[in-house]
């Protein structure tokens, strides 16, 4: 899994980059090797908001999830969680695809 990180409106701390890093390998045990994973982390002066979106180009589909609080580690949780039940939906429907395709009864 690849994991590229954008930064807005502020400067991505390396305390940042390793905690969102070490919660998104969660998910390279359930995506194949050349799995790209796009964070972008973002922080909002005027309402004090950190908003975080990521995006999983997975094969097939794309993930997307996206979480505004106003702390930076509790977004990145919550995005993870979300892109944690995504991907156990992603892979039972990608499982269960191939059955649809077979034919039925021998006909």
């Amino acid at each position: 899994m690849r994991v590229q990180m954008k930064a807005r409106n502020f400067d991505l701390s390396p305390e940042i980059r390793d905690y969102a890093e070490a919660k998104l390998s969660r998910l390279s045990k359930q995506l194949a090797e050349g799995t790209t994973v796009e964070v972008e982390l973002a922080e909002e002066t005027k309402h004090a908001q950190h908003t975080v979106v990521a995006t999983v180009f997975a094969k097939g589909s794309t993930l997307r999830a996206t979480e505004s609080t106003s702390d930076m580690r509790a977004s990145i949780d919550k995005v993870v969680a979300d892109l944690e039940r995504q991907v156990v939906t992603y892979r039972e429907k990608r499982r269960l695809e191939r059955r649809r395709r077979t034919e039925h009864h021998g006909v």
